[in-house]
Protein backbone atom coordinates (compact mmCIF):
# COMPACT_ATOMS: atom_id res chain seq x y z
CA UNK A 1 0.00 0.00 0.00
CA UNK A 2 1.35 3.46 -1.24
CA UNK A 3 1.52 6.56 0.42
CA UNK A 4 -0.51 8.23 -1.99
CA UNK A 5 -3.30 5.67 -1.53
CA UNK A 6 -3.08 5.88 2.83
CA UNK A 7 -3.29 9.34 2.16
CA UNK A 8 -6.45 9.24 0.36
CA UNK A 9 -8.30 6.85 2.65
CA UNK A 10 -6.99 9.41 5.86
CA UNK A 11 -8.32 12.49 4.29
CA UNK A 12 -11.60 11.36 3.53
CA UNK A 13 -11.50 10.11 7.33
CA UNK A 14 -10.85 13.28 8.72
CA UNK A 15 -13.37 14.88 7.13
CA UNK A 16 -16.13 12.71 8.17
CA UNK A 17 -14.49 13.07 12.13
CA UNK A 18 -18.31 13.64 13.02
CA UNK A 19 -20.95 10.79 14.71
CA UNK A 20 -23.45 12.13 12.35
CA UNK A 21 -21.86 10.09 9.94
CA UNK A 22 -21.08 6.93 11.80
CA UNK A 23 -24.61 6.78 12.85
CA UNK A 24 -25.52 4.28 9.67
CA UNK A 25 -23.21 2.06 10.32
CA UNK A 26 -23.37 2.16 14.38
CA UNK A 27 -26.97 2.81 15.11
CA UNK A 28 -26.87 1.25 18.56
CA UNK A 29 -23.78 3.29 19.62
CA UNK A 30 -24.49 6.05 22.15
CA UNK A 31 -22.55 8.56 20.80
CA UNK A 32 -23.30 11.40 23.77
CA UNK A 33 -20.92 8.99 26.45
CA UNK A 34 -17.32 8.98 25.34
CA UNK A 35 -13.76 9.13 26.55
CA UNK A 36 -12.43 11.01 24.13
CA UNK A 37 -11.55 14.59 24.00
CA UNK A 38 -12.13 15.09 19.83
CA UNK A 39 -13.68 13.35 16.98
CA UNK A 40 -11.01 14.12 14.83
CA UNK A 41 -8.63 11.16 17.30
CA UNK A 42 -10.59 8.93 15.02
CA UNK A 43 -9.87 8.09 11.28
CA UNK A 44 -11.53 5.78 8.84
CA UNK A 45 -8.65 2.83 7.91
CA UNK A 46 -10.56 2.40 4.85
CA UNK A 47 -12.18 -0.69 5.41
CA UNK A 48 -15.97 -0.39 6.70
CA UNK A 49 -17.57 -2.28 10.14
CA UNK A 50 -16.51 -5.23 9.23
CA UNK A 51 -14.58 -4.64 5.94
CA UNK A 52 -11.70 -6.50 8.23
CA UNK A 53 -14.23 -10.03 9.41
CA UNK A 54 -13.73 -10.93 12.94
CA UNK A 55 -13.49 -14.68 13.55
CA UNK A 56 -15.72 -16.45 16.43
CA UNK A 57 -15.81 -19.84 17.33
CA UNK A 58 -12.92 -21.18 15.04
CA UNK A 59 -11.90 -24.42 13.97
CA UNK A 60 -8.80 -26.28 16.21
CA UNK A 61 -6.76 -29.01 15.31
CA UNK A 62 -3.86 -31.15 16.89
CA UNK A 63 -0.73 -29.24 17.15
CA UNK A 64 0.64 -32.55 15.18
CA UNK A 65 -1.76 -31.70 12.33
CA UNK A 66 -0.81 -28.21 11.60
CA UNK A 67 2.04 -27.80 9.32
CA UNK A 68 3.23 -23.65 9.57
CA UNK A 69 6.91 -22.23 9.22
CA UNK A 70 8.95 -22.93 12.10
CA UNK A 71 9.83 -19.24 12.68
CA UNK A 72 6.09 -18.15 12.48
CA UNK A 73 4.73 -15.54 15.00
CA UNK A 74 1.63 -17.24 16.85
CA UNK A 75 -0.10 -16.04 19.67
CA UNK A 76 -0.19 -18.62 23.08
CA UNK A 77 -2.95 -18.75 25.23
CA UNK A 78 -2.62 -20.84 28.03
CA UNK A 79 -4.80 -20.97 30.64
CA UNK A 80 -4.75 -23.14 34.13
CA UNK A 81 -5.97 -26.23 33.18
CA UNK A 82 -7.32 -25.86 29.65
CA UNK A 83 -5.59 -27.03 26.51
CA UNK A 84 -2.76 -25.02 25.49
CA UNK A 85 -3.91 -22.97 22.21
CA UNK A 86 -2.14 -20.88 19.79
CA UNK A 87 -3.47 -18.21 17.16
CA UNK A 88 -1.09 -18.01 14.03
CA UNK A 89 -0.50 -14.58 12.66
CA UNK A 90 -0.88 -14.98 9.51
CA UNK A 91 -4.96 -15.33 9.92
CA UNK A 92 -4.98 -12.43 12.78
CA UNK A 93 -3.38 -9.78 10.27
CA UNK A 94 -6.23 -10.32 8.39
CA UNK A 95 -8.74 -10.57 10.85
CA UNK A 96 -7.46 -8.68 13.68
CA UNK A 97 -9.74 -10.34 16.16
CA UNK A 98 -10.42 -14.06 17.10
CA UNK A 99 -13.83 -14.90 19.19
CA UNK A 100 -13.37 -17.86 20.95
CA UNK A 101 -13.76 -19.88 23.99
CA UNK A 102 -11.10 -21.85 26.43
CA UNK A 103 -12.76 -23.63 28.55
CA UNK A 104 -15.61 -21.74 30.68
CA UNK A 105 -13.86 -18.74 29.63
CA UNK A 106 -14.97 -16.49 26.30
CA UNK A 107 -11.61 -15.23 25.30
CA UNK A 108 -11.05 -12.31 22.11
CA UNK A 109 -7.41 -12.56 20.60
CA UNK A 110 -6.14 -9.34 19.01
CA UNK A 111 -3.85 -8.41 16.82
CA UNK A 112 -3.28 -5.08 15.83
CA UNK A 113 -0.59 -4.55 12.79
CA UNK A 114 -0.58 -1.18 12.39
CA UNK A 115 0.62 -0.59 16.47
CA UNK A 116 1.98 -4.56 16.45
CA UNK A 117 -0.38 -5.01 19.38
CA UNK A 118 -1.44 -8.40 20.40
CA UNK A 119 -3.44 -8.60 23.56
CA UNK A 120 -6.24 -11.21 24.47
CA UNK A 121 -8.84 -10.45 27.18
CA UNK A 122 -11.59 -12.20 28.51
CA UNK A 123 -15.16 -11.27 27.16
CA UNK A 124 -17.41 -11.49 30.36
CA UNK A 125 -17.88 -8.08 31.31
CA UNK A 126 -21.28 -5.98 33.25
CA UNK A 127 -22.74 -9.42 33.68
CA UNK A 128 -22.60 -10.78 29.62
CA UNK A 129 -20.68 -11.97 27.06
CA UNK A 130 -19.16 -9.60 24.63
CA UNK A 131 -18.43 -10.45 20.71
CA UNK A 132 -16.45 -8.18 19.31
CA UNK A 133 -15.69 -6.81 15.78
CA UNK A 134 -13.76 -5.11 13.70
CA UNK A 135 -15.05 -1.08 13.18
CA UNK A 136 -12.72 0.05 10.73
CA UNK A 137 -12.09 3.05 12.66
CA UNK A 138 -8.54 3.84 14.36
CA UNK A 139 -7.30 5.86 17.06
CA UNK A 140 -3.80 6.86 17.14
CA UNK A 141 -3.24 4.34 14.62
CA UNK A 142 -4.81 1.27 16.90
CA UNK A 143 -7.88 -0.71 16.44
CA UNK A 144 -10.73 0.93 17.51
CA UNK A 145 -13.10 -2.44 18.21
CA UNK A 146 -16.52 -2.86 19.06
CA UNK A 147 -19.02 -5.34 21.04
CA UNK A 148 -21.97 -6.28 19.01
CA UNK A 149 -24.42 -6.78 22.02
CA UNK A 150 -24.41 -2.61 22.78
CA UNK A 151 -22.02 -1.24 19.41
CA UNK A 152 -19.49 0.28 22.31
CA UNK A 153 -16.08 0.88 21.01
CA UNK A 154 -13.27 -0.46 22.54
CA UNK A 155 -9.93 0.85 22.35
CA UNK A 156 -7.59 -2.66 21.63
CA UNK A 157 -4.36 -1.21 22.64
CA UNK A 158 -6.17 -0.16 26.19
CA UNK A 159 -8.82 -2.32 26.20
CA UNK A 160 -10.99 0.18 27.20
CA UNK A 161 -14.17 1.44 26.45
CA UNK A 162 -13.95 4.96 24.48
CA UNK A 163 -17.73 5.38 23.38
CA UNK A 164 -21.05 4.16 23.92
CA UNK A 165 -22.51 2.37 27.33
CA UNK A 166 -18.94 1.22 27.87
CA UNK A 167 -16.85 4.23 27.77
CA UNK A 168 -14.51 4.32 30.82
CA UNK A 169 -15.39 0.44 31.66
CA UNK A 170 -11.80 -2.36 31.22
CA UNK A 171 -12.13 -5.31 30.02
CA UNK A 172 -9.89 -7.85 31.85
CA UNK A 173 -6.53 -8.91 29.70
CA UNK A 174 -5.52 -12.28 30.20
CA UNK A 175 -1.69 -13.54 29.58
CA UNK A 176 -0.74 -14.54 26.21
CA UNK A 177 2.63 -13.89 24.52
CA UNK A 178 3.66 -13.86 21.35
CA UNK A 179 6.19 -16.72 20.00
CA UNK A 180 7.62 -18.87 17.16
CA UNK A 181 5.54 -21.86 16.21
CA UNK A 182 8.21 -24.44 17.00
CA UNK A 183 8.58 -23.74 20.18
CA UNK A 184 4.94 -23.16 21.15
CA UNK A 185 4.92 -26.82 18.95
CA UNK A 186 7.58 -28.35 20.95
CA UNK A 187 6.41 -27.23 24.39
CA UNK A 188 2.73 -28.24 24.02
CA UNK A 189 2.58 -31.34 21.50
CA UNK A 190 -0.68 -32.03 22.42
CA UNK A 191 -1.82 -28.45 22.08
CA UNK A 192 -4.38 -26.69 19.70
CA UNK A 193 -3.87 -24.53 17.02
CA UNK A 194 -6.58 -22.66 14.82
CA UNK A 195 -7.11 -24.08 11.70
CA UNK A 196 -7.06 -21.94 8.61
CA UNK A 197 -10.43 -19.57 8.11
CA UNK A 198 -12.84 -20.66 5.63
CA UNK A 199 -12.05 -16.92 3.91
CA UNK A 200 -10.53 -16.05 1.05
CA UNK A 201 -7.15 -14.72 2.20
CA UNK A 202 -3.85 -14.62 0.68
CA UNK A 203 -2.83 -16.62 4.38
CA UNK A 204 0.93 -16.35 5.09
CA UNK A 205 1.58 -13.10 3.21
CA UNK A 206 2.36 -10.16 5.08
CA UNK A 207 0.28 -7.02 3.79
CA UNK A 208 2.12 -4.77 5.39
CA UNK A 209 5.94 -5.62 4.18
CA UNK A 210 8.58 -3.22 4.99
CA UNK A 211 6.58 -2.12 7.85
CA UNK A 212 9.27 -2.69 10.60
CA UNK A 213 11.58 -0.88 8.25
CA UNK A 214 9.67 2.64 8.15
CA UNK A 215 10.93 5.44 10.07
CA UNK A 216 7.58 6.55 10.85
CA UNK A 217 4.16 5.03 11.12
CA UNK A 218 1.64 4.93 8.30
CA UNK A 219 -0.04 8.81 8.11
CA UNK A 220 -3.17 7.51 10.14
CA UNK A 221 -0.87 8.60 13.16
CA UNK A 222 -0.39 12.07 13.48
CA UNK A 223 0.57 12.71 17.35
CA UNK A 224 4.17 13.09 18.40
CA UNK A 225 7.25 10.60 18.16
CA UNK A 226 8.78 8.70 21.21
CA UNK A 227 11.02 10.58 23.22
CA UNK A 228 14.85 9.50 24.29
CA UNK A 229 15.62 9.10 20.63
CA UNK A 230 13.90 5.91 20.20
CA UNK A 231 12.86 5.05 17.00
CA UNK A 232 8.94 5.44 16.21
CA UNK A 233 9.17 1.71 15.05
CA UNK A 234 11.20 0.06 18.10
CA UNK A 235 9.33 -2.46 19.42
CA UNK A 236 8.90 -1.54 23.33
CA UNK A 237 7.67 -4.45 26.00
CA UNK A 238 4.82 -2.93 27.96
CA UNK A 239 3.49 -4.30 31.41
CA UNK A 240 0.74 -2.00 32.89
CA UNK A 241 2.22 1.77 32.69
CA UNK A 242 6.05 0.77 31.71
CA UNK A 243 8.04 0.12 28.35
CA UNK A 244 11.45 -1.63 28.36
CA UNK A 245 12.84 -1.21 24.75
CA UNK A 246 13.48 -4.18 23.16
CA UNK A 247 17.30 -3.03 22.49
CA UNK A 248 18.37 -3.46 26.10
CA UNK A 249 16.18 -6.54 26.67
CA UNK A 250 18.18 -7.80 23.63
CA UNK A 251 21.87 -7.21 25.40
CA UNK A 252 20.58 -7.74 28.84
CA UNK A 253 18.29 -11.25 28.48
CA UNK A 254 16.65 -11.04 31.24
CA UNK A 255 15.81 -7.98 33.27
CA UNK A 256 14.31 -7.92 36.83
CA UNK A 257 12.70 -4.84 37.47
CA UNK A 258 9.27 -3.24 39.25
CA UNK A 259 7.98 -6.57 40.49
CA UNK A 260 7.91 -8.57 37.22
CA UNK A 261 11.04 -10.26 35.40
CA UNK A 262 10.96 -10.41 31.40
CA UNK A 263 13.15 -12.82 29.26
CA UNK A 264 14.50 -12.59 26.17
CA UNK A 265 13.28 -16.63 25.02
CA UNK A 266 13.94 -17.02 21.62
CA UNK A 267 13.87 -15.40 18.17
CA UNK A 268 11.15 -15.47 16.06
CA UNK A 269 9.90 -14.20 12.26
CA UNK A 270 8.53 -10.84 12.42
CA UNK A 271 4.76 -10.13 11.23
CA UNK A 272 5.68 -6.81 9.96
CA UNK A 273 8.82 -7.28 8.05
CA UNK A 274 9.05 -9.81 4.78
CA UNK A 275 6.13 -10.42 1.81
CA UNK A 276 5.96 -13.99 3.42
CA UNK A 277 6.04 -13.91 7.10
CA UNK A 278 8.17 -17.04 7.80
CA UNK A 279 10.81 -15.60 5.69
CA UNK A 280 11.08 -11.98 7.83
CA UNK A 281 13.72 -10.80 9.58
CA UNK A 282 14.08 -11.95 13.70
CA UNK A 283 12.68 -10.53 16.20
CA UNK A 284 12.57 -11.32 19.77
CA UNK A 285 9.65 -13.36 21.87
CA UNK A 286 9.21 -12.44 25.12
CA UNK A 287 7.79 -13.52 28.55
CA UNK A 288 7.02 -11.78 30.93
CA UNK A 289 6.06 -13.07 34.61
CA UNK A 290 6.12 -12.11 38.78
CA UNK A 291 8.05 -12.90 41.36
CA UNK A 292 5.72 -16.62 41.53
CA UNK A 293 6.96 -17.27 38.02
CA UNK A 294 3.42 -16.49 36.78
CA UNK A 295 2.73 -15.20 33.37
CA UNK A 296 1.74 -11.37 33.43
CA UNK A 297 -0.55 -9.63 30.59
CA UNK A 298 1.73 -7.27 28.42
CA UNK A 299 2.24 -5.93 25.22
CA UNK A 300 4.95 -5.93 22.59
CA UNK A 301 3.98 -2.50 20.78
CA UNK A 302 5.67 -0.18 19.00
CA UNK A 303 7.09 2.90 20.60
CA UNK A 304 4.80 5.57 18.80
CA UNK A 305 1.78 3.58 19.79
CA UNK A 306 2.74 3.49 24.00
CA UNK A 307 4.01 7.23 24.01
CA UNK A 308 0.18 7.66 21.97
CA UNK A 309 -1.67 5.54 25.29
CA UNK A 310 0.51 6.19 27.98
CA UNK A 311 1.76 9.65 27.34
CA UNK A 312 2.98 9.67 31.11
CA UNK A 313 4.52 5.84 31.48
CA UNK A 314 7.81 5.09 32.60
CA UNK A 315 10.47 4.52 29.79
CA UNK A 316 12.75 1.78 31.45
CA UNK A 317 15.75 3.03 30.01
CA UNK A 318 18.22 0.84 32.81
CA UNK A 319 19.95 4.41 33.63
Amino acid sequence: MTRLILFLIVLPGLALADPKFWKNEFPLTDFSNRTIESWTEVLSGGPPRDGIPALSDPDMIGVADASLPEREPIIALELDGETPRSYPIRYLIWHEIVNDTVGDVPVAVTFCPLCNSALTFDRRHDGRVLTFGVSGKLRNSDMIMYDRETESWWQQALGQGIVGDYAGDDLTPLPSWMEAWSVFAARNPDGLVMAEPEHRRPYGQNPYAGYDDRARPYPFFTGEMPPHDIPALARVVRVGERAWPMSRLAEAGTITEAGVTLTWEHEQASALGAAVMGEAAPVGAIRVRNAAGDDLPHDLMFAFAFHAFYPDGDWMLGE
